[in-house]
């Protein structure tokens, strides 16, 4: 993992696979950290945020705010976890969640879940009221949030059969970032995009499906969801060209624990549409964010 002084402003990737399944040596499912003028953003929760946040220097106490993309599982599966595993390390501060429609639900879920063990910590060790300390906030696209670092839009893309599934943009007083969440092909999202700093696209190689179908089941029907809720590789090269941002970070990969399928293929796929800044995500990198003076 890439290591960077404290306080600087930073984006980690800390998921980068495609699909909540995990294998031995391989990457996690998606969830991202953006850290502004030392503020702690966590954008989705898929399987290994906890960890990966622990291993990338935030300590849990300083978790404040959460915001998901969509309810998919690998997407969303750690997020009761998350908030969870900081309370017993000594959170004290509240933490907002913004989240599409059915956020709410999800959370009340895992409080549901959880209800003995919540109950018995805070009458035995004397912890504060963690259904208190969470402020869930349902959001739709436009505005989502503003505050003192940073203002937060939403971009409804196309993620069939998920209705409620949004493209985030960050921009704050030294740029912005702009991650894509889990779409098809969507030609709107390179205007939403305009001029980012760093856009966070989810890829498909698609060369690479019928193995990874033929590994976990499902066959035609898992391979045309693939096809049809993800974008190419080519295309996320179209959407970055069209967009005009600084960097382009392929992340959510699809395959992305395949030998067969390597970084320079990646490459090789999204350099037909785009000749820009580019990285291939993988789990821990840190991208750093230009300084308002920059």
């Amino acid at each position: 993992m890439n290591v960077m002084p404290p306080n600087q402003d930073r984006l980690v990737l800390l998921g980068t696979k495609g699909g909540p399944a995990i294998r031995k040596g391989g990457p996690s499912p998606t969830a991202h950290l953006l850290e502004i003028g030392g503020h702690p953003y966590v954008i989705d929760c898929g399987l290994g945020v906890t960890r990966a946040l622990v291993e990338a220097g935030l300590p849990l106490p300083a978790l404040r705010s959460i915001i998901i993309t969509h309810l998919h599982s690998d997407h969303v599966l750690e997020m009761g976890p998350l908030i969870h595993t900081a309370w017993t390390a000594g959170l004290k501060e509240k933490i907002v969640v913004h989240g599409p429609v059915g956020t709410r639900a999800v959370w009340q879920g895992f409080l549901a879940s959880l209800s003995y063990d919540i109950a018995i910590r805070i009458e035995d060790e004397g912890r504060p009221d963690l259904a208190a300390m969470v402020e869930l906030l349902e959001y739709a696209e436009g505005h989502v949030f503003t505050d003192a670092r940073v203002k937060v839009s939403a971009l409804r893309v196309k993620h069939p059969p998920v209705a409620e599934c949004y493209a985030l943009r960050f921009d704050h007083d030294a740029g912005s970032v702009v991650f894509s969440a889990d779409t098809t092909y969507f030609p709107p999202l390179a205007g939403f995009a305009r001029g980012a700093d760093i856009l966070v696209h989810e890829a498909i190689y698609e060369p690479g499906v019928d193995r990874l179908v033929a590994r976990v089941g499902n066959g035609a029907r898992l391979k045309q969801h693939l096809l049809d809720s993800h974008t190419l590789a080519e295309d996320v090269g179209r959407i970055a060209a069209e967009a005009g941002i600084g960097l382009l970070a392929l992340n959510h990969l699809v395959p992305a624990d395949d030998p067969l399928v390597t970084e320079q293929h990646w490459v090789e796929a999204v350099r037909s549409q785009y000749a820009g800044p580019l990285v291939v995500g993988r789990d821990g990198l840190v991208l750093p964010l230009a300084s308002p003076s920059a």
